[in-house]
Order: C-alpha cells, then sequence, then structure tokens
C-alpha cells in the first residue's frame, strides 16, 4: 500500500526563517500549521484506498504529498512542469512538503498525472474539498450543525474548439481517416483516396472546397459534396473494417461524425438532397475535442460557449461546501440535487436557503419550503402589458380562493389555471385594464409552488425582506474568487473534468478563507 506521509509537526529552525519571509503568504504559513489535521490518518486511509495492494513493484508515492500538491498548483495556476520545478528549487514548496534540501523532486510530471486519474476514477477530489471544510470549521471554530447556504452560478467556457458545420463534420471525419490509416498502416493522404474522401487532402476543409461562403448556392453544393464523400467514408470502413467499426476508437469516431451529420442538416425541401438545418437542435453538440460542451446564455446578448459552475457557500463561516459543474445550456435548477446532496454528506441541515431565481425551479426547493426551511429569492417580475398582474388579486391559500381588483371571487387550485366569470369580467367597468379577451373571462395561473412564490413576493415588499436578500451577495464574492483563481475558462475537456478543477479550486477559497480567520 502507499506509504503514510508523515511530516513533521513542530517546526524547525529553517522553517522558521522561510515563514518570516513569507508572512503575507498566509496560505504558507496556515498549510505549515494545518497540513497534519487536513491530511489526518483517517484521511490518508481514503487516499490509500485508491490503490491496489501489490506485492512488488515500485512503491507508490504518498498521496497525501500528492493531494498536497494538487492544492499548490491550484492556487498558483502551476502545470506539472511547473510544480516539478518548484518542489525542487523553491523553499516554500519545499517546506509545505517535507523535501527540504532535497535535489530531486519527490514526484515527476506522470505521476501528478496519474493521481488525478486516481481521484477522479474514486471521487477522492470531493473529499479533498470536504476536508478543506472541516478544517476550515474546526480552526474558525463552527460547530452548530445548522448552516445558512447560498447557491449562484458563474459561466465556465469550454477548453474545445467551437466549430460551424462544415467544421465540426470535416474534423471528425479527418479523426476517423487517422485511425483508418494507421489501422491499414498507409499514408493519411493515401487512406483518404482509398475512402473515396479527397476533400481531406487539403490544409482545411473550407480552403479544399474552395467556394464563396456569401454565395447560399454555392454554400448549398459545397455541403452536398462534402456529405457525398462522407458517405463513401463510411461505406469504406465498413467495407475494409468491419471489424475495427464496431470497436473504439473507430466506433466513437463514427458516432460523432453521424452526430454531427444528424444535428446540423436536414432534408432540403426545395428539391435538393440535403441543407443546413433550420434553428437549433436542442442538444447540439458544438465541438469535435469536448462533447460535452453546449450553447448557453448568461444574458440575451452575452453567450457562453462551455459549462456553467455552481458554487454552495455557508453564509455564515464563509466556506464552500460543495461545486457543481453542468453544460451551459442546463437551467441552474438541475444542479441543485446535486448540491445539496453534498451538504447531506456532511451531516449539516439546512436552516435558510439563499438561491438565484434560476434554482427555483427545481422540485427539491419547494420541497425544502415545504419542510420549513426559509428559501430567500427575488420573485419572478409579473408583467401583463400594462394590465393588472397577478400581484393586483388578493390569493388567499387556505381557503383556496381569489379575489380580483374588483371585488370577484373565484376558487382557485394549485396547478391550474383559475378563469373568472365571462359575464363578470365583460360587464366590468375595469375589464379594459384587466384583460384582452373578448368573450371569455380574466384568466389566472396558480403555480404548483404557489404558496412559495406567493411568500418571496409577499417578503420582497418589507424592508426586512429586501434586506435579507442582500445577504446572497456573499456567494458571489465566492464566485468572483474561484473566477480569479480558476479562470473564465476550462483547463480541461470534458465536464467531470472540469469538475475536479472546480472542486480544488474552491477547496484552496476554503484554505484561504481559514487562513484570513487565523
Amino acid at each position: 500500500m502507499p506509504l503514510r506521509w508523515s511530516p513533521p509537526v513542530e517546526l524547525s529552525k529553517k522553517e522558521e526563517f522561510i515563514l518570516r519571509g513569507c508572512k503575507k503568504a498566509k496560505l504558507f504559513l496556515f498549510l505549515r500549521q494545518h497540513r497534519h489535521e487536513l491530511f489526518d490518518d483517517a484521511f490518508q486511509t481514503e487516499l490509500a484506498a485508491m490503490y491496489p495492494a501489490r506485492a512488488r513493484g515500485k512503491e507508490p508515492i504518498a498521496p497525501a504529498l500528492l493531494a498536497m500538491v494538487t492544492l499548490l498548483q491550484a492556487a498558483l495556476g502551476f502545470s506539472d512542469e511547473d510544480a516539478v520545478e518548484y518542489a525542487m528549487f523553491e523553499l516554500r514548496w519545499q517546506m509545505l512538503l517535507d523535501c527540504l534540501g532535497d535535489e530531486q523532486a519527490p514526484f515527476a510530471q506522470g505521476t501528478l498525472f496519474a493521481f488525478r486519474q486516481r481521484l477522479i476514477a474514486h471521487d477522492m477530489d470531493r473529499r479533498l474539498l470536504e476536508r478543506t471544510v472541516e478544517l476550515a470549521h474546526k480552526t474558525q471554530g463552527f460547530s452548530a450543525k445548522a448552516l445558512r447556504a447560498a447557491f449562484d452560478a458563474s459561466p465556465l467556457f469550454g477548453a474545445g474548439r467551437v466549430e460551424d458545420t462544415f467544421n465540426l463534420i470535416g474534423h471528425a471525419a479527418r479523426d476517423l481517416i487517422r485511425s483508418v490509416a494507421k489501422r491499414l498502416d498507409i499514408g493519411v493522404d493515401e487512406a483518404a483516396r482509398r475512402a473515396g474522401i479527397p476533400v481531406l487532402n487539403g490544409s482545411s476543409i473550407k480552403a479544399t472546397l474552395d467556394i464563396d461562403w456569401d454565395d447560399p448556392s454555392a454554400k448549398k453544393g459545397a455541403l452536398d459534396r462534402l456529405l457525398s464523400q462522407v458517405r463513401a467514408l463510411e461505406k469504406f470502413v465498413e467495407s475494409e473494417l468491419a471489424a475495427d467499426a464496431a470497436q473504439p476508437p473507430i466506433s466513437d469516431q463514427l458516432a460523432t461524425l453521424r452526430q454531427f451529420i444528424t444535428q446540423d442538416t436536414e432534408p432540403d425541401p426545395d428539391g435538393g438532397p440535403t441543407r443546413i438545418k433550420q434553428g437549433v437542435a436542442k442538444e447540439r453538440r458544438i465541438s469535435v475535442r469536448d462533447g460535452e460542451m453546449r450553447h448557453g446564455r448568461k444574458s440575451k446578448a452575452s453567450r457562453v460557449d462551455g459549462y456553467k459552475r455552481h458554487v454552495a457557500r455557508d453564509l455564515t463561516s464563509t466556506v464552500i461546501l460543495a461545486v457543481a459543474i453542468t453544460p451551459a445550456n442546463r437551467p441552474e435548477a438541475e444542479a441543485t440535487d446535486e448540491l445539496l446532496a453534498e451538504i447531506a454528506r456532511q451531516q449539516r441541515q439546512l436552516s435558510e436557503l439563499q438561491i438565484d431565481r434560476g434554482y427555483l425551479a427545481a422540485p427539491a426547493v419547494a420541497s425544502l419550503h415545504a419542510d420549513g426551511v426559509p428559501v430567500r429569492c427575488k420573485p419572478f417580475p409579473l408583467r401583463n402589458g400594462g394590465r393588472f398582474t397577478k400581484a393586483d388579486f388578493a390569493i388567499d391559500l387556505k381557503a383556496a380562493l381569489v379575489t380580483c381588483p374588483e371585488g370577484v371571487i373565484a376558487p382557485i387550485q394549485l396547478g391550474t389555471v383559475t378563469r373568472f366569470p365571462a359575464d363578470s369580467c365583460q360587464s366590468c367597468t375595469a375589464r379594459e385594464r384587466c384583460t384582452i379577451s373578448s368573450k371569455g373571462g380574466r384568466s389566472l395561473s396558480i403555480h404548483e409552488h404557489e404558496p412559495l412564490l406567493l411568500e418571496l413576493r409577499t417578503r420582497r415588499d418589507t424592508p426586512d425582506g429586501r434586506a435579507a436578500l442582500r445577504a446572497r451577495v456573499d456567494v458571489e464574492h465566492s464566485l468572483a474568487e474561484i473566477g480569479r483563481s480558476q479562470g473564465g475558462k476550462a483547463r480541461y475537456l470534458g465536464a467531470r473534468k472540469n469538475l475536479f478543477d472546480l472542486r480544488r479550486h474552491a477547496a484552496v477559497a476554503n484554505l484561504f478563507a481559514a487562513a484570513r480567520a487565523a
């Protein structure tokens, strides 16, 4: 089994000298003082369980030491190469890694890569984040089980290249032809010639097609030409490499190529074979290299190509409890269950939930409210073209009745649409200010979670309610801190690897918070 990492707890004279020279580097000081608590025996046992038992071979490096390196890399934005160099020449790194005076780094670049893979495979990056939560609470003196949590999200642009239809299909075909060439032990150009797709034998797909891209008819002809050659490639693979077509990587590359064709093209109603699909497919893949990236929007004018990162923060202790990654096109509500599950793992009981409106649609939020957990959130604005909105109606949930501004009463039921009597609305003097229906009466949609929405609207109209809403700004500070550390663009391809990256940056943010409070 891997070695236990047992660095000394007491400071040596040389370490005292190093720490005196980096008083402003609070993170180094805090980690040196508390590394034995962060990586205690119980946590080191969990880390060691990632490794299989072995009777021979090279002894694995202590995983706790590699976990410390992982945190330092996130704190400073260092690559694996940088980490090896700093472990050899930088005194603060050597102090934290307990290798002062060593001529060689205690790990190699490949070691760090393999360790990250193990962390992800065993979900131990989640435990690393949880350990920083536990340490921060311990050092700050927070022992209460109940917590005030806040959720928020920010965009994370993907690392994969975003391309148009021609380049997506062309690059997917190029990946496939490279695998075909390798399998047949021939050059890529020769493989493309044999497969009947010479369009790949150029500097780029569009350069080889060589058309006026502003001419719609020329563009349509180029698409037909490209798809005709792609079909020839598919037939070639199925006939010449039938066995390989059912096995990775060729099977995966074929599936990717077909995915792009299906999502981006459709039969041409004007008589041609195919045209680029009108509109955008709901789950349109936008990158060859990262199949999980999606188009999303931060606002109508701001598009995000990649992911959303979600953060759950403890408003009392200021630590980040949990994080999540979702494709950019998915609503915030889809991350709610994951964030709540991570909090539940830490055996904390929610006493208050502060959220952005995007999380309101999650069923779990309504369930928490029904269980008596206060939910703080800005209500959705009510608009009706200058006419009466739902806020102008008196809704009595206990009596299951609603009264319009003119005193007409109608029964209500959660999750249904209530309609006032047509005859009452037709003769009402305020009709023009209420409805545009020429024959029927005013209708009012009663949401299935109307009690929660009504409470949010009522609280928003009081000074104390508005003041409580402003407490959520703290989670925005956490997102800003992670944004400065992690950056606005993903470091890795795929949601899971970027979740690892987000977790380690959240862990570092917790260590900084604990260090500032120390």
